[in-house]
C-alpha cells in the first residue's frame, strides 16, 4: 500500500526541464553513495562528444527529449507491422508508457548547485515504490535504461542513430560472429561522425549496482572483441534510480583506436556516407542519411499512416529548416521560439475566413509549413513528420512491403501453420531470422533506395496531404496551437507532450 502520509495530488503542471546528474568514469566501479547530491558538479556546456575530463556534470534537458529517445531506441520492428501498421500505435504506446506511470519530478537542492540549473529532478513515484511488483519494476528498468541511454548517446554526446546489435553491428564482414545469438554482446552500435568512431553501447536501468555494470562492461569486451582493430568507443549507460533518490547516470567509457569506420555498404561516395550526429541535418546532400532518417521514424509513420482522419492535425512551423537545426539536443522546443509564434500569428490575421483550398496555400506563401501530426493513443504524445519525410517513409515502406512479399523466409507462404505452437525461444529465434533477412535485403536494395526515396523526398514538398495520405479530406489545419501542449520540432518531424502528465514524486 501506499503509505497514507503520501498525499493523493492531481497531475504535477510542470516546466518540462529537469537535470540528469551524470558520472563520466573508465570504468565499472561502485554506486556513488549520494554523490549525484553532494558533489561539486561541472557545468555542461555542450558536446559533440565526451568531456575533456571525467567526473560529475549536471545537464538540463526536457521531457521532449526523453520521449523521443524511447519512441526510437531498441529494436526495429518495422518488419512485422508491414501489413499491420495500426499496431504501431502500441508499439509507441508500450515504450512511452512505462516512463509516465513510474516516473516523477521533485525539487532538489543539491550541496553545490551548478549555475543555471533548474533544480528539479526526475524519481521513481509512490505507484512504482509502493504498488508494483517485481516484474514490473524490472521491465521498467529496462525501458529506462534504453531510454536514457538513447538520450545521453544522442541528446547529451551527439552519437548519429543507434541500431540494435542483433541485426549485425556496424561492419559486414563481421555479421555472421555479431549475430551468434551464444555470444553475450552489448544492446546497441552508433557511429559518431565528430569522433569518427564506431561507438559499442550497453544499457543497464533500474537499482543499477556495480555487478549489473561489470556484466555490461563483459558484454561490451566481447563486442569489442569481434570489432577488433576497427577505430571504436565503448560505453556503458546505467541509469540508477531508488524510490526516494535522484536519476543519475554513470557513463563508463573506454576508447580503442585502430582502423577507421567504413562507408556503409554500397555506399557512392565518403561524403554521402558520413554518418551525421543528426540525420535531418544532411538530408539536403546525403542519400544515405535520408534512407537512415525514414528508417528511424518509420514507427511514427504507421502511427500516422493508419491513425484515423478525426485524430489528424497539421501544425504550422517555420519552413526554414535551417533554424532547428541541432544546437542542443535533438529537438527545438517551440515555446521559446519567438519566431514561430510570430509567424502563426501572422498567418491567424493573413487566413481569416479564407476558403480550404487557398488556406495552405496561403501559410506556405508566408513561409510556413504544416507537419502533419496525431495523439498516440493512450498517451498525451504528439507526434508528426514533414510532407518530404512522409512521402520518403511511404517510398520505403512500399519497397519493405515488396521486399516481404518476394523474399524466402519472410513471404506468407513461409510462415508457420497457425495451428502449431512454437516455444518461446523458438518464437524469438523465428522472429530473430526474419528480421536479419529483412536488414539484409533493405540493404542490398540500397543503391536503388537512393534514388528513390531522394525522388519521393524532392516531389513530397509541393503534394497536398490528401494526396500523401490517399484521402478526400486535408486534415485540419491547427492556426492556434494546442494550448496545453509544450511542443519541439526538429528539421522534420513534430513532437508535443502535455503539461499535465508527469506526476508527482512524494510529498
Amino acid at each position: 500500500m501506499i503509505p497514507a502520509h503520501v498525499p493523493d495530488e492531481p497531475p504535477l503542471t510542470y516546466a518540462d526541464s529537469f537535470d540528469i546528474p551524470v558520472l563520466f568514469r573508465n570504468g565499472p566501479a561502485d554506486k556513488p553513495r549520494r554523490q549525484w547530491r553532494t558533489a561539486k558538479h561541472k557545468a555542461w556546456t555542450g558536446s559533440d562528444g565526451f568531456p575533456a575530463a571525467n567526473g560529475w556534470y549536471a545537464p538540463t534537458t526536457t521531457w521532449r527529449e526523453i520521449i523521443k529517445a524511447a519512441t526510437e531506441v531498441g529494436r526495429d520492428v518495422t518488419p512485422h507491422l508491414q501489413n499491420q501498421p495500426r499496431y504501431a500505435h502500441g508499439e509507441l504506446l508500450a515504450r512511452i508508457s512505462p516512463l509516465y506511470a513510474y516516473l516523477g519530478a521533485h525539487p532538489v537542492k543539491p550541496r553545490h548547485p551548478v549555475p543555471g540549473a533548474k533544480g528539479r529532478r526526475l524519481t521513481w513515484n509512490p505507484v512504482y515504490a509502493h504498488g508494483t511488483e517485481r516484474s514490473a519494476k524490472n521491465a521498467a528498468g529496462y525501458r529506462l535504461g534504453m531510454t536514457m541511454t538513447e538520450w545521453a548517446c544522442r541528446s547529451l554526446l551527439g552519437l548519429g542513430q543507434t541500431e540494435h546489435l542483433e541485426l549485425g553491428g556496424p561492419v559486414p564482414a563481421l555479421h555472421k560472429t555479431f549475430k551468434d545469438p551464444k555470444k553475450k554482446l552489448p544492446d546497441l552500435w552508433g557511429h559518431h561522425e565528430a569522433e569518427e568512431l564506431y561507438w559499442l553501447i550497453e544499457a543497464k536501468g533500474g537499482d543499477v549496482g556495480v555487478g549489473a555494470l561489470r556484466k555490461g562492461w563483459a558484454q561490451l569486451t566481447a563486442g569489442s572483441n569481434v570489432l577488433g582493430a576497427y577505430a571504436h568507443r565503448t560505453v556503458l549507460v546505467g541509469a540508477s534510480v531508488r524510490p526516494g533518490d535522484d536519476l543519475f547516470l554513470t557513463i563508463d567509457h573506454d576508447l580503442h583506436p585502430g582502423q577507421p569506420p567504413l562507408a556503409p555498404e554500397g555506399s557512392d561516395t565518403a561524403d554521402d556516407a558520413a554518418g551525421p550526429g543528426n540525420l535531418e541535418d544532411h538530408l539536403g546532400d546525403s542519400d544515405d542519411a535520408l534512407i537512415g532518417a525514414a528508417r528511424a521514424q518509420m514507427l511514427a509513420y504507421l502511427a500516422l499512416r493508419s491513425a484515423p482522419a478525426s485524430q489528424l492535425r497539421t501544425v504550422p512551423v517555420p519552413a526554414d529548416r535551417a533554424s532547428r537545426h541541432r544546437r542542443s539536443g535533438l529537438t527545438t522546443p517551440l515555446e521559446s521560439d519567438g519566431l514561430t509564434f510570430a509567424m502563426r500569428a501572422d498567418a491567424r490575421r493573413a487566413v481569416t475566413g479564407a476558403e480550404e483550398h487557398t488556406l495552405r496555400a496561403g501559410i506556405r506563401s508566408m513561409g510556413l509549413d504544416d507537419f502533419l501530426s496525431c495523439r498516440i493513443p493512450g498517451t498525451e504524445v504528439h507526434l508528426g513528420m514533414s510532407r518530404k519525410l512522409f512521402a520518403a517513409c511511404e517510398r520505403l515502406h512500399e519497397e519493405d512491403l515488396a521486399i516481404a512479399r518476394r523474399t524466402p523466409g519472410l513471404r506468407a507462404e513461409d510462415q508457420p501453420a497457425a495451428h502449431l505452437e512454437l516455444s518461446d525461444e523458438a518464437q524469438e529465434e523465428q522472429g530473430l531470422t526474419q528480421r536479419r533477412i529483412f536488414r539484409e535485403q533493405q540493404e542490398e536494395a540500397r543503391p536503388r533506395l537512393r534514388y528513390l526515396l531522394r525522388d519521393a523526398y524532392e516531389q513530397g514538398a509541393a503534394s497536398n496531404w490528401s494526396d500523401l495520405l490517399r484521402r478526400p479530406r486535408e486534415p485540419e489545419l491547427d492556426l492556434e496551437g494546442n494550448v496545453g501542449l509544450l511542443e519541439s520540432a526538429t528539421p522534420e518531424t513534430y513532437l508535443a507532450v502535455s503539461r499535465y502528465e508527469l506526476p508527482p514524486a512524494r510529498a
